[in-house]
Formats: C-alpha cells, sequence, structure tokens
C-alpha cells in the first residue's frame, strides 16, 4: 500500500479542495446546487482517487484511479474558468492563485501519472 500523505500531488490536490470549498461560499444562492457542487463535487473527487489509488495492489489499478483524479482535475479547472466567466469570481483577490494552484496541480499530476506508467 502506498502512503498518499507522501504525494506532492495529493497535497496539492488536497489544497485545491480547500480552496474550492472557500471559493463556492460566495457563489449566488442559486448555485448552490448548480456549479457550486459540481465544483465541490470535482474538487473531492481529485484526492479521493489519488487515496483509493493507494490503497490498490496493483499499479494499473493504481494508474486508473490517477487518471480518474486528473479527469475531474481538468473538469474542475473548466468550471473554475466557467464561474469566472459568470462573473462569480469577480473581486475575488485569490482567484488568479487558486487557478494557478489548479494548473500545478495538473502538471503534477500528470508527471505522476507519466512515471508510474514508465514503471518509475
Amino acid at each position: 500500500m502506498r502512503d498518499h500523505t507522501s504525494l506532492r500531488a495529493f497535497v496539492l490536490a488536497d489544497e485545491v479542495a480547500v480552496l474550492i470549498y472557500g471559493i463556492t461560499r460566495s457563489f449566488p444562492r442559486e448555485e448552490m446546487f448548480g456549479l457550486a457542487a459540481q465544483m465541490r463535487r470535482a474538487a473531492l473527487s481529485v484526492p479521493s482517487n489519488i487515496v483509493e489509488g493507494c490503497a490498490r495492489d496493483s499499479v494499473g489499478e493504481y494508474v486508473r484511479f490517477l487518471v480518474i483524479a486528473f479527469a475531474s482535475l481538468r473538469e474542475l479547472h473548466y468550471q473554475f474558468g466557467l464561474s469566472k466567466r459568470l462573473g462569480f469570481l469577480a473581486g475575488l483577490d485569490m482567484a488568479e492563485a487558486v487557478e494557478e494552484k489548479i494548473t500545478e496541480t495538473e502538471k503534477v499530476l500528470n508527471a505522476l501519472i507519466n512515471s508510474v506508467r514508465r514503471g518509475g
């Protein structure tokens, strides 16, 4: 069993989830069961799938869950951009930093996937 807490991808994904939960608190009330809920589900899916993958015995299953985590992260990145275009993040000083954190997480998680696939 792998230790998910030692993975930088997990640490970043966890940080992103916390940030997304905080940001979506300020969304319009009518979005609490719409875009805000979707973003929270996607954000929670990323570290959750990393943890689940680490608990799997085979490398193939591990990679499969990392890929699912990456797909959820890409989904979240789209939703974040949509939130910006809809004006839900206007006036939020940390919006740019959150998007940079999402991008960094994508890069680190993609590198981890490629490394595990290569046997590293």
